[in-house]
């Protein structure tokens, strides 16, 4: 059955919920901002952690995050997953701060080419057990969908599509997925890509973007059978949003008795 997996994006040093398209060439001053919270990271880990949701991500959204990450990592050891920058230099250390999983998606990529080396150096590196990749993307003329990197700023020539998922599945444990298109505008989630994500009925695979109510959570449990989990940002209570009830989410967790 379909679970609420809570998030934390981080971006210059602070918790906030962003719509992701708006990332532009380097100028962050350019970036939408739904959200910015005036607790720190701790705050929303130690939440998830009393409240027993296990399997969220932290994401550091640019450089200056680290401080805030590793904050949210001592707060609740074991209990979430970090990217944003991770390489095979520095995956191990954020393992060792307190991530269950790191989640990479451009450095496996050569500019704009996935690099089956490099994700063999990070398999190496943490072992796939302890590697979530991030299959983030944006629909492409024609229809389908291609991997974006570098804050969904940048396309690439991976598609998403079941043959990716059966070629990179013994490369990691889990696979997390953001409809770039549809980041933060809580206008509904991408429903043909939740789709064909539970039709693989492969490894655990987390779908963000799009979320606007509590209902959505029911409409991806039926899309995907059960097979994919969805995060919800903008549109929660938690981060200002109006559409969803963290309290409800919390409680589809617990009935469900997924936590």
């Amino acid at each position: 059955m379909t679970c609420f997996r809570p998030c934390i994006d981080l971006h210059e040093g602070v918790v906030k919920q962003v719509v992701g398209g708006t990332f532009g060439s380097g100028d962050d001053a350019a970036v939408k901002e739904n959200f910015v919270s005036e607790r720190p990271a701790a705050h929303y880990a130690g939440l998830y952690r009393d409240d027993r949701l296990a399997g969220g991500h932290v994401i550091m959204l640019g450089a200056g995050n680290e401080e805030a990450a590793r904050s949210a990592l001592a707060a609740y050891p074991g209990g979430l997953q970090l990217g944003g920058g991770i390489n095979p230099d520095n995956a191990r250390q954020w393992l060792e701060a307190g991530a269950s999983h790191v989640i990479v998606t451009s450095f496996v990529f050569e500019e704009a080419v996935f690099c089956r080396e490099r994700l063999a150096a990070m398999v190496k590196a943490v072992g796939s057990e302890h590697l979530v990749l991030d299959l983030s993307c944006r629909v492409v003329p024609g229809g389908g969908w291609k991997v974006t990197r570098d804050r969904w700023r940048s396309l690439t020539d991976l598609t998403v599509g079941e043959d990716t998922l059966d070629r990179l599945a013994g490369s990691c444990a889990e696979f997390l997925v953001h409809a770039a298109d549809v980041e933060g505008k809580c206008a509904g989630v991408d429903e043909e890509l939740v789709e064909m994500l539970g039709k693989w009925q492969g490894l655990p695979v987390t779908y963000a973007g799009g979320a606007r109510s509590i209902s959505d959570l029911e409409r991806v449990d039926e899309l995907s059978a059960g097979c994919v989990d969805l995060t919800v940002g903008s549109a929660l209570d938690l981060f200002g949003g109006s559409g969803v009830c963290y309290a409800d989410c919390v409680a589809w967790n617990h009935r469900s008795g997924q936590e």
